[in-house]
């Protein structure tokens, strides 16, 4: 499997399947095809359409498209997506919103890397941009980087962790989002050890496999069963003549795309097939639900081999995390050193990804924050998505972590006390 033919190869299948969808499209658009008082030639036209925007999408790199935010004065702030660290995998990038002066709460957001782009949490980002400054870890695709640039590993992602932690200081919240969270944890733990005045006030890790075993699931039954020999052989190509990093062995996005789709395949038949009749009925838009959904599901991005085979075989078959035994650059971190950042588990009850129990694992790793600085939170009927840029996001979990931050926002903050055990007025006895 790898040589950059076999990746060419799926290129082109991909091209010919949009080439497909737009010749279909424009013969059910045919005036002579209306001629025929049947509805083939708009059946036709509807698959066409959402064929040929489905398969295009998977080359496509998403838009913010955040234009503006509403700022405590009522007005419309411009937003602005400015660089602040640019480095050959991925970038620190800042929201800024023009015209508004600097919020208190200072978040970085970090993105998975796991086939998608950063934009992924595009909703996140836009729920807390009205109440926060926020930075986001922006992923680049793989095959876009000269091999020149050299590897990527688990190893050089958490060290660009570190780098992106130190460059925002200590004042930063860091809310980490499902594949990142082992990774982000590590880093802190780094910074605990090597910098202690950059560490972040607080950490909130959502939907992260910790401890892969803790509660199985479909993805760690996979990475469970199959060999890194095989892996390497069936799922790692070189990247075609066409790119910029072509000769760079990668996990192609196309292939964890059709990975994430087998494993929801009648749903995602049925949603297709739904789409294709309300197109022909007319009831179809260009940002219906459908759309916005698959705009982004479908927009995927190739990571470097050694990034995917190192989390393969370090987080989910050694558990190095779990166990605290992770190692970068030949240091062996050491996840208790962590004392003085205050941390947060969320988790989705119907999380089929990172299944209930096994981003709480953390918790038992952290001996050095005291038990009034972690918590944690489990969301009832909530999935993965859900719980970061879904409905149990925006209702009921964003403000939990809000509070959780402002809880958390001077150094070794204790909670809040209880409603009446607040400071004594002068000539009264405290409770």
């Amino acid at each position: 499997m790898r040589f950059m033919a076999t990746y060419d190869m799926m290129e082109t299948a991909r091209t010919t399947n949009q080439w497909l969808g737009a010749t279909a499209r424009a013969i059910g658009a045919y005036p002579a095809m209306q001629m025929f008082p049947v509805p083939l030639a708009r059946m036709i036209g509807a698959w066409g359409e959402v064929a040929e925007r489905s398969f295009a999408r998977m080359v496509a790199r998403p838009d913010w498209g955040i234009a503006s935010v509403v700022g405590e004065d009522g007005r419309d702030h411009v937003v602005e997506v400015e660089t602040l660290l640019a480095r050959p995998f991925g970038d620190l990038i800042h929201f800024k919103a023009l015209g508004r002066a600097p919020r208190r709460r200072r978040v970085l957001l970090v993105a998975p890397m796991s086939g998608h782009y950063a934009t992924l949490v595009r909703s996140t980002v836009t729920s807390l941009l009205p109440d926060c400054e926020v930075f986001v870890t922006d992923w680049h695709n793989a095959r876009d980087i000269p091999v020149a640039e050299g590897k990527f590993d688990i190893e050089d992602y958490t060290l660009y962790l570190v780098d992106f932690m130190r460059h925002l200081g200590p004042d930063t919240h860091v809310i980490a989002v499902c594949q990142p969270a082992p990774l982000t944890l590590a880093a802190t733990a780094w910074l605990a050890e090597q910098d202690k005045e950059a560490q972040p006030r607080s950490l909130t890790l959502i939907g992260g496999p910790i401890d892969p075993d803790a509660a199985p699931t479909e993805v760690t039954d996979f990475g469970a069963r199959v060999t890194m020999g095989t892996l390497e052989e069936t799922m790692i190509q070189r990247v075609g003549f066409t790119h910029a990093g072509a000769g760079r062995l990668v996990y192609p996005g196309l292939l964890q795309l059709a990975s994430f789709m087998a494993m929801n395949g009648e749903r995602h038949l049925s949603a297709f097939t739904s789409q294709v009749m309300n197109v022909a009925r007319g009831r179809a838009s260009d940002h219906d639900p459908h759309n916005r959904f698959y705009d982004e599901y479908l927009a995927v991005m190739d990571m470097t081999a050694e990034f995917y085979l190192s989390t393969v075989e370090r987080v989910f078959k050694r558990r190095e995390i779990a166990r605290n035994a992770f190692s970068v650059a030949g240091h062996r971190i050491d996840i208790g050193a962590i004392s003085d950042v205050a941390v947060k588990i969320v988790e989705g009850e119907k999380d089929d990804i990172s299944a209930p129990g096994q981003c709480r694992a953390a918790l038992d790793l952290l001996t050095g924050v005291p038990d009034d600085r972690k918590a944690s939170h489990l969301e009832p009927g909530a999935g993965h998505y859900g719980i970061f840029a879904g409905k149990s996001w925006r209702n009921n979990i964003r403000p939990l972590v809000l509070a959780f931050i402002d809880a958390n926002a001077t150094p070794g903050r204790k909670r809040p006390r209880a409603v009446g055990q607040g400071r004594s007025r002068k000539g009264e006895n405290r409770s």
